[in-house]
C-alpha cells in the first residue's frame, strides 16, 4: 500500500504530545472528567491551539489552526460512538480557550435542537439545519471569505455532524464544500465532520480529503481496516461514547473527550 493511502497522520503541529506508551494501553477510568477542570489543570495552551482531547498520559492533544498540514478532520465511528459528542466538546472547548475575534465555529446539523445549548456563546457563528437554504449561504460565504483570506488572524471551525446528508445539498454546494475541504485550513477555515463508519465505502471519493482522521468504536475489523488503512486495525475495544484514537506515525494514540458542562 502507498504512502498516501496509509493515513498516517500529518501532525507534527501538535503540541503538547508525549511519545513514550501512548499504544495500546487499557483505560482504567471509569468516570470523564469535566472538560473545565481539564483545561484549567492543564497549564498554558498555545493560544493558536485547538483542544480536541485529553491523552492517557494527561496531556492535551491539540491542533495548531496555524498550520494546515493537517488538513480537514474527519471524525468516525460507529452510530452512538461519541462522534457527536466530541464535536461538541470541540465547540465547547474552541468557547473557554479563544476569543471570539480569534476563534468562532458554525454547526451545520441534521438535528439542530441537540445543539441549542451553544446557541447564545459569542463564539457560535451560527446553528445551521441541513436542508436548509441558510446552509448553501454559509458554505458560498465560508468560500469567499477563505478566498479572500490573506492572513487572517481569526480561524473559523465548520463543525459539520455527518458527512453523507449535507452531500445531498446540491452541485453548488457540493463545489463549495470540496473546495474548503482542500483549501480551508490554508486559509483558516477548518472543517471538522462526523461519518458513521459503515457509510464510509459508499463515499470513497470524499474520504480521499481527509488524511487526518479521529476514531471511535468501530465493531467491525474490515470497517476498521478500510478506514485506517491499516490491515491490523481494530477499534472495538474502544469505549463507546467517550474513547477515541488516531494514528500518530506508526503508532495510535487514545484518548477520551471530556464532559462538557
Amino acid at each position: 500500500m502507498d504512502n498516501t493511502n496509509r493515513f498516517d497522520l500529518m501532525f507534527e503541529s501538535l503540541t503538547g504530545l508525549a511519545e513514550e506508551n501512548r499504544a495500546n494501553r487499557p483505560v482504567s477510568t471509569p468516570g470523564l472528567p469535566s472538560l473545565k477542570s481539564v483545561l484549567g489543570g492543564a497549564g498554558s495552551i498555545p493560544s493558536g491551539a485547538l483542544f480536541l482531547g485529553l491523552a492517557e498520559d494527561g496531556l492535551p492533544v491539540l491542533l495548531n489552526l496555524y498550520d494546515p498540514v493537517p488538513g480537514p478532520i474527519l471524525l468516525t465511528g460507529d452510530q452512538a460512538s461519541g462522534k457527536t459528542s466530541l464535536l461538541k466538546m470541540i465547540a465547547r472547548a474552541a468557547e473557554y480557550l479563544h476569543v471570539p475575534s480569534k476563534v468562532q465555529y458554525a454547526v451545520v446539523t441534521s438535528h439542530p435542537a441537540e445543539w441549542m445549548i451553544f446557541q447564545d456563546s459569542k463564539t457560535n457563528a451560527g446553528i445551521y439545519p441541513v436542508q436548509d437554504e441558510a446552509t448553501n449561504e454559509l458554505l458560498q460565504s465560508l468560500a469567499t471569505w477563505a478566498h479572500n483570506n490573506k492572513g487572517e488572524e481569526q480561524s473559523i471551525l465548520l463543525l459539520i455532524d455527518n458527512l453523507e446528508e449535507i452531500i445531498k445539498l446540491g452541485d453548488q454546494a457540493e463545489q463549495n464544500l470540496r473546495w474548503l475541504l482542500l483549501r480551508g485550513p490554508s486559509r483558516r477555515v477548518w472543517p471538522i465532520i462526523t461519518l458513521n463508519a459503515d457509510r464510509a465505502g459508499e463515499l470513497k471519493d470524499w474520504l480521499a480529503f481527509f488524511r487526518t482522521r479521529l476514531f471511535g468504536h468501530i465493531n467491525e475489523a474490515y470497517i476498521a481496516r478500510a478506514l485506517t488503512g491499516d490491515s491490523d486495525a481494530s477499534l472495538n475495544h474502544l469505549i463507546t461514547g467517550s474513547q477515541f484514537c488516531m494514528r500518530e506515525e506508526k503508532n495510535w494514540l487514545k484518548f477520551r473527550a471530556p464532559a462538557i458542562d
